[in-house]
């Protein structure tokens, strides 16, 4: 995937995201999300800082000072104090943009906006979809990143050792004893989604 289609695949699941959460009732809002200790608004508050400066990353870690995984969730919490209306039109007004936080790609990018669209989808039971060559294309990208600071902020899960193998996709990495399934599930897998495992065979 090229920059111009990587880009238009972020824009996508921006506007996909938007979408939903322009849908959702005050429950759903309040519900709890994929992310441990987050809720759908929490997520939702995350997803509007994909374009930190370095001045605004700086006053984020000065105001919430500790690890990267504690900076990220205090000021997500922080931010969802905004209103619903005001989160939906932040991250829609991403959309067309190509800038990213300081420190990472637009493949990390990408990788929060598909797995965190499906923190909030997945357990108010909705449905959002992921194009499989958008989830092959992240999942490659966390592959690639095991070891490195990136891997630190997922929980934790066993995929290592492991040949993953997309089952609606021409997509696998990895030797050792296989674990099959949708790369969408595989990609929230290694991110630390449990929720899919009963999608996935092998494990």
């Amino acid at each position: 995937m090229n920059d111009d289609e990587l880009w238009a695949a972020i824009d996508a699941q921006r506007v996909r995201t938007a979408d939903l959460l322009a849908m959702l009732t005050p429950d759903d809002w309040s519900h709890r999300s994929l992310c441990d200790g987050w809720t759908v608004r929490d997520v939702a508050a995350h997803l509007t800082l994909q374009q930190m400066t370095l001045g605004g990353a700086l006053r984020l870690a000065l105001k919430y000072p500790g690890s990267l995984n504690r900076t990220i969730q205090a000021s997500s919490h922080g931010k969802a104090g905004q209103p619903t209306e005001q989160l939906i039109a932040e991250i829609r007004a991403m959309v067309g943009s190509r800038r990213h936080n300081l420190g990472v790609t637009p493949r990390e990018t990408l990788i929060d906006i598909v797995v965190h669209g499906q923190d909030i989808a997945v357990p108010i039971g909705r449905s959002l979809h992921v194009p499989p060559a958008v989830a092959a294309t992240a999942a490659t990208r966390v592959w690639d990143s095991r070891g490195t600071r990136l891997s630190k902020v997922f929980k934790p899960t066993p995929y290592d050792g492991h040949r993953l193998i997309a089952d609606d996709a021409d997509w696998s990495v990895g030797t050792g004893p296989e674990v099959r399934g949708p790369v969408l599930a595989l990609l929230l897998w290694m991110t630390g989604r449990t929720v899919v495992v009963p999608q996935l065979s092998g494990i």
